[in-house]
C-alpha cells in the first residue's frame, strides 16, 4: 500500500503523455457557424487530449488523498508529483495553446507570413508552471491553502478549450482570436506565480465553515452544465478565483502547494 500514491502519480504522468500525443496529432480545420467561417483546433484528437488532461487531474487528486489517508509522505513522492504535474498541466496545455495560436494565425489573410515566434508564447505556461512548482517545493508543506494558482487548475482550464471548440462553437469562436489567447496565457502565468491564496478542493476539515466554497462550486457546476456544456469550466474557474479571494478560514494558514 505504501507505493499506491506513487502509482497514482504515475497514472497522472501517463495520462499527460497520452494527452500530448493526441494534441500533437490534431490539425486545425475550417467549420462554419451560419455564414461565418471559423477555425477549430483539431478534431477528435484534440478532444481526447483534453479528456486525458482531466483524467490526469483526477489521478492528481487521488494520489494526494490516498497519501493523506494512509499517512504516507516522502521526498520521492513530492518530487514525482511535481514532475508529473509539469508534464500533464504544463507541457500538455502548452501544446493545446500552441495549436490554437497556430489555428488563429491560419485564419489571418497574411497566414503565410506569420512567424513561428507568434506561437511560442504558449510555452510560457510550462515555464511559469515549472517556476511555481520549483518555488513552492522548497517551502513549508504544512498548508491548507495554495499560494498562487495551482497548476492542475491551469491545466484543466486549458483542457476545456478543445471541448468548447467542438461543443460550444459560439463561445469557442472567441478562443480563435490571437490576442485573446495571449491575454489568457499572460493571466494564467501571473496567477500561478502570484501570492494570491487559493483554497484546496479537498478540505482539511469537514464542517460548514470549510466546505461552503466547495458547495457553491458544486452547485454552480450542476446548475450551469446543462446550459453551458463544457463552457461551464471557464465559468467555474472564474468563480474559483472569486471564492478564493473572499474565503477566509481562521483555522488555516497559507503555505506550500503544487
Amino acid at each position: 500500500m505504501k507505493h499506491l500514491p506513487n502509482i497514482l502519480t504515475l497514472g497522472n504522468l501517463f495520462c499527460g503523455c497520452i494527452a500530448i500525443v493526441f494534441i500533437l496529432s490534431s490539425q486545425p480545420y475550417l467549420a462554419t457557424l451560419g455564414d461565418m467561417p471559423y477555425w477549430i483546433t483539431g478534431t477528435e484528437q484534440a478532444y481526447w487530449g483534453g479528456i486525458f488532461i482531466v483524467l490526469a487531474a483526477v489521478f492528481d487528486m487521488l494520489d494526494g488523498f490516498v497519501a493523506r489517508s494512509l499517512k504516507i509522505f516522502s521526498p520521492l513522492g513530492k518530487d514525482l508529483d511535481s514532475l508529473a504535474d509539469l508534464v500533464s498541466f504544463g507541457v500538455a496545455p502548452s501544446m493545446i495553446l500552441f495549436k490554437m495560436l497556430w489555428a488563429s494565425n491560419i485564419a489571418q489573410p497574411n497566414a503565410l507570413d506569420v512567424s513561428m515566434w507568434a506561437m511560442v508564447p504558449a510555452f510560457l505556461i510550462a515555464c511559469f508552471g515549472a517556476l511555481r512548482l520549483a518555488r513552492f517545493n522548497i517551502m513549508n508543506t504544512s498548508s491548507t491553502k495554495f499560494v498562487g494558482l495551482p497548476i492542475p487548475a491551469t491545466g484543466v482550464l486549458v483542457a476545456s478549450f478543445p471541448l468548447i471548440n467542438l461543443y460550444v462553437p459560439p463561445v469557442g469562436n472567441y478562443l480563435h482570436n490571437t490576442w485573446v489567447l495571449y491575454a489568457i496565457i499572460a493571466l494564467l502565468c501571473w496567477l500561478m506565480v502570484s501570492k494570491l491564496p487559493f483554497f484546496k478542493l479537498m478540505p482539511a476539515q469537514w464542517n460548514l465553515s470549510s466546505l461552503w466554497p466547495r458547495i457553491i462550486l458544486l452547485i454552480a457546476a450542476l446548475a450551469l452544465f446543462p446550459f453551458l456544456s463544457f463552457a461551464t469550466i471557464p465559468a467555474l474557474f472564474i468563480l474559483y478565483i472569486i471564492l478564493s479571494l473572499v474565503y477566509k478560514n481562521p483555522d488555516t494558514k497559507v503555505g506550500n502547494t503544487a
